[in-house]
């Protein structure tokens, strides 16, 4: 599903390491946490996982496509295999619930027939039934994330990556949004939440993956104050 083998990035333009010699793996159907504070190298991490940067060195595997020999024309089927949900939701603000959703079929070429029979199923999922003809500024904050999350669902990619998905919401909401991540990882979908919020993650029995200068510092069940992370 997703290998790092000793992987390091450094930026040509700064000379900044924001990854040094990391290794990890999730597999099929995990739910991870990845935590660090700010500058600690998550955003690159994404930025590698999804094909926008190539690590300096080392290899990284994701749903069987190798990310340092990947040729252009072939990011867009890795994108097809992933889910992103990102904090300031992207949403398109003069499309409905519905149409948001429905537009990240299109792009990949899906019928009308199966545009039809999935969405209203995501959005039943996410708990926004009811909410199709809602544009994005009629929504909550939290009913925005979870419109997000269908988006980045309705294709049913292999993995789903969240990149501070709960930063604008408050905390009865954010455990509402890990909730149906939770939920949706019950489901068979495996999960990467990127994240520094403490509370949250020590509020799940989850994998936990602790990165900071760059550097995994540990990895295993439990919650993100385990780890001797500086802030």
């Amino acid at each position: 599903m997703v290998l790092l083998n000793n992987v390091s990035m450094v930026y040509e333009n700064s000379g900044t390491v924001a990854a040094n010699c990391i290794d990890f793996e999730i597999g099929e159907g995990e739910f991870v946490f990845l935590v660090g504070p700010s500058g600690s190298g998550k955003t690159t991490i994404i930025k590698m996982l999804t094909g926008e940067v190539r690590p300096t060195d080392g290899d990284i595997f994701v749903n069987e496509f190798n990310l340092r020999t990947i040729k252009p024309r072939k990011l867009p089927m890795l994108r097809r295999t992933l889910g992103v949900i990102f904090q300031d939701f992207r949403l398109i603000d003069d499309k409905t619930v519905y149409e948001n959703v429905a537009f990240a079929m299109r792009v990949v070429g899906a019928s009308k027939k199966e545009i039809d029979k999935r969405v209203p199923y995501v959005l039943e999922l996410v708990g926004l039934e009811g909410r199709e003809g809602r544009l994005p500024q009629e929504l909550s904050g939290g009913e925005q994330q979870r419109v997000a999350i269908a988006r980045a669902l309705v294709n049913s990619p292999n993995l789903i990556i969240a990149d501070e998905p709960t930063g604008n919401l408050d905390p009865v909401k954010s455990l509402e949004l890990m909730l149906l991540l939770e939920k949706i990882n019950e489901l068979g979908t495996t999960v990467l939440v990127v994240t520094h919020e403490k509370e949250l993650v020590n509020s799940f029995s989850k994998r936990v993956i602790a990165i900071d200068g760059g550097c995994v510092v540990n990895d295993g069940m439990g919650g993100y104050y385990c780890y001797e992370i500086n802030e």
